[in-house]
């Protein structure tokens, strides 16, 4: 067969990148200069510094024999245009490290330096001194433009049947020895001079099926993508994948001209994609996103102006902002041979992100893209993400770790994979190769990180939450969302909502529930939280004891009379707290009975408390209380007393007496008492009787003196008429008793 080549014209003058009048994506023309590098006389070292030169926004080092490797280093830096401002030295990577069938030169990785119009170039091999550096060293410089251009680009290719070739007909081989691709073409016109392959492919081509088109990058892919200029050839069909396609650029959205690479594409020769191959383009991270398709026509116009490959190395690349761009051409969906990873072209796929990353780790959004581009081609051919795999060695080799292998010899690498495992390069850098195994488990799934943060219209005691009935569950996941396929919301092991988002709500007959979170992974695989508990109670709390006062010790007041506040709430459930919210606020454990506070005296204050239950149900309950201050004045006497004046004193008077027997009766209608009196070290002792009976033996003697000092009280059940009599013990050495009233609580 032989491959026929259609070509149709496009022109345009439009000013916007790619875009022609008609609003569709035209092809832009790179243009590409050299300068030779100056060779010291020990071939050791070169250089080369050019001022003035024309623009250029991305360059590489390039040599004759494309199999050879710089050992030592290569530097650059350049001048940026406006500016004048010249850059920091930027290392090369000395060696692409991957390998394309025919290839004309070898060379750096190219550098994304943005517009430039001077640059110094210095080169120095390692340390041996036998070492010397490849011949034809030049700069390649790359301007990969903004505007569409007129030319011929190729519309289609398509196989025709031929007789036999003549000996003069052969097909290249890859230069690494790898299988050929399933198809690959000479373009009519051209003469090919590498020897056919000394195996042919152990499987035949499959049926001829027109690529899909790939479509541009946004938020949802277009109703209508645009079809990419891929030839239409004989190869392997594009399966439907387990894993739905993220949106892809397409080669004419990043306006490939596809007149510098007019080959058929090439397909694995198995027909199948077993592994992923990810790299970073070793370049500056200072690009924008604008910028990005110019990077790639950039690295297009390289490799394949300036090394001679065929097509642009990668199948597919992404930017900073996690926009995929369509690679080699040949069809997304189909199993393309890049030319990526010397020795293991022929059996993996390549995913690049624009930037180096020795350093600093890729965006999250190019992470995310380029997880789901992996796990996209592994679900057409069902290969696990998380999973090794063995690889066929199209060559001998060594990795960057130092395993070193034979051709032919059969390489275990996981699926997803950075090209040092298989080529000695620090590709695709130190912080990007440690992202690897989170974008194993993104792609391969089950979701991972599934956890539930949060149950609102519930809260939580322990490990148990509380609601009424509706309740919203809140949850996250480490796994990004355009690879997670849904959410269920499970309540007692069934389904009681699904969604994409991260929270569902749910509502609940009473009792208890178990509550839990199945992520549904693209892949097909759940993860599922611990169960939750979660109890619906709508039965209120009760006071099985209602608030109630009582008169306590302490100093008294006429704006601040001690008392004991008291009740007891109770829950079926839980209860939560007890909240007094008058006269003043406060929250009490649901363990807690009492509390002390003061009331101004005469006036009758409401104390209201509410109970709560951990599920939000609410019971209240109040009690009224009014304390009253019975001046000693009048109480009936018996005996000698004697009155003494002070601002210390209640009303400013008390009585005193040291006569044994002498007595003060207050009558009051009440439900609690308190008897005020002052004390001193020489105070005496006083009998206390309630209604007629003898009820205490108080002694009033205090280290210090104090003044109002409620020192014995009475509390009884329920309000009723009292007497409350003291007598004078008249005690030996200090028989002295001085009193200062009566508190009563009405």
């Amino acid at each position: 067969m032989t491959g026929v080549l259609v070509l149709q014209g496009v022109t345009g003058t439009e000013a916007t990148m790619g875009t022609g009048q008609d609003g569709k994506p035209r092809p832009v023309a790179a243009e590409v200069r050299t300068e030779p590098l100056t060779t010291s006389p020990d071939g050791r070292s070169a250089a080369l510094k050019e001022e003035g030169t024309k623009p250029f926004s991305m360059l590489g080092v390039t040599w004759t024999d494309p199999s050879a490797r710089v050992a030592g280093t290569v530097e650059v830096r350049t001048r940026a245009v406006g500016s004048g401002r010249w850059s920091s030295w930027l290392r090369l990577d000395g060696d692409s490290g991957q390998g394309e069938s025919g290839a004309e030169r070898g060379g750096t990785e190219p550098a994304w330096v943005g517009p430039s119009d001077g640059v110094e170039v210095r080169m120095r091999t390692g340390g041996t001194t036998s070492e010397r550096l490849p011949a034809g060293l030049r700069l390649d410089m790359v301007d990969p433009k903004t505007g569409s251009v007129s030319g011929m680009a190729p519309a289609a290719y398509a196989l025709e049947e031929t007789p036999e070739p003549t000996p003069t007909e052969s097909t290249p081989a890859p230069a690494e020895s790898e299988p050929d691709p399933a198809v690959s073409v000479t373009p009519t016109g051209e003469e090919s001079t590498t020897p056919p392959p000394a195996e042919p492919p152990t499987e035949p081509p499959a049926t001829s099926t027109d690529p899909a088109p790939t479509t541009s990058a946004s938020s949802t892919p277009p109703a209508s993508p645009t079809p990419t200029p891929s030839p239409t050839v004989s190869g392997p069909p594009a399966p439907p994948s387990t894993m739905p396609r993220p949106p892809i650029t397409s080669r004419a959205g990043w306006g490939a001209d596809e007149s510098i690479s007019p080959e058929a594409p090439g397909y694995l020769p198995g027909g199948k994609i077993k592994a992923v191959v990810v790299h970073h383009t070793a370049e500056s991270n200072t690009y924008t996103c604008e910028q990005a398709p110019a990077v790639v026509r950039g690295i297009y116009a390289y490799h394949v102006k300036q090394l001679g490959w065929k097509d642009i190395g990668y199948n597919f690349l992404v930017d900073k902002c996690g926009t995929v761009y369509e690679g080699r051409k040949g069809g997304v969906d189909r199993p393309v041979q890049g030319a990526h990873a010397y020795g293991f072209n022929a059996e993996t796929t390549g995913i690049s992100v624009l930037g180096t990353y020795t350093d600093a780790s890729p965006s999250q959004a190019a992470l995310v893209s380029v997880a789901r581009v992996a796990a996209w081609k592994l679900g057409q051919y069902g290969v696990d993400p998380a999973a090794t795999t063995t690889l066929t060695a199209g060559d001998a080799g060594r990795s960057y770790s130092g395993r070193t292998w034979s051709k032919g010899a059969q390489v275990s690498f996981p699926v997803i994979h950075g090209h040092r495992d298989g080529y000695n390069t620090q590709c695709p850098g130190n912080a990007f190769y440690g992202k690897l195994p989170a974008l194993r488990s993104w792609a391969a799934g089950p979701v991972a990180g599934l956890a539930v943060t949060s149950v609102t219209g519930a809260s939580l005691a322990g490990t148990t939450y509380y609601t009424k009935s509706a309740v919203t569950v809140n949850w996250t996941a480490t796994t990004p969302a355009t690879l997670v396929k849904g959410y269920d919301l499970l309540v007692d092991g069934k389904v009681a909502a699904t969604t994409t988002g991260t929270s569902a709500k749910a509502t609940l007959t009473p009792g208890a529930h178990t509550v839990q979170v199945r992520a549904v992974h693209h892949s097909g695989r759940t993860t599922t939280t611990t169960a939750a508990t979660v109890v619906a109670d709508t039965t209120a709390p009760a006071f099985a004891t209602r608030p109630a006062l009582a008169l306590r010790t302490g100093t008294v007041n006429t704006t601040a009379v001690p008392l004991t506040l008291s009740w007891k709430a109770t829950d079926s459930t839980a209860l939560r707290d007890v909240r007094l919210t008058a006269p003043v606020a406060r929250t009490y454990g649901p363990t807690v009975y009492s509390a002390p506070h003061t009331a101004k005296s005469g006036v009758a204050t409401a104390w209201n408390m509410t109970a709560h239950d951990r599920a939000g149900n609410t019971a209240a309950a109040s009690v009224t209380g009014t304390p009253v201050i019975l001046q000693e004045t009048a109480a009936t006497r018996s005996g000698t007393w004697a009155a003494k004046s002070s601002t210390s004193y209640l009303g400013g008077k008390s009585l005193a007496s040291s006569t044994k027997n002498a007595s003060l009766t207050w009558t009051f209608t009440g439900r609690s008492a308190a008897w005020v009196v002052s004390r001193a070290s020489t105070s005496g002792q006083a009998h206390v009787y309630v209604d007629g009976v003898k009820a205490a033996t108080v002694d009033l003697k205090s280290a210090t003196t104090k003044y109002r000092d409620a020192i014995w009280t009475k509390t009884w059940a329920t309000s009723g008429k009292h007497t409350i009599k003291i007598v004078v013990v008249g005690t030996a050495g200090r028989p002295a008793v001085t009193t200062d009233g009566l508190v009563y609580l009405k």
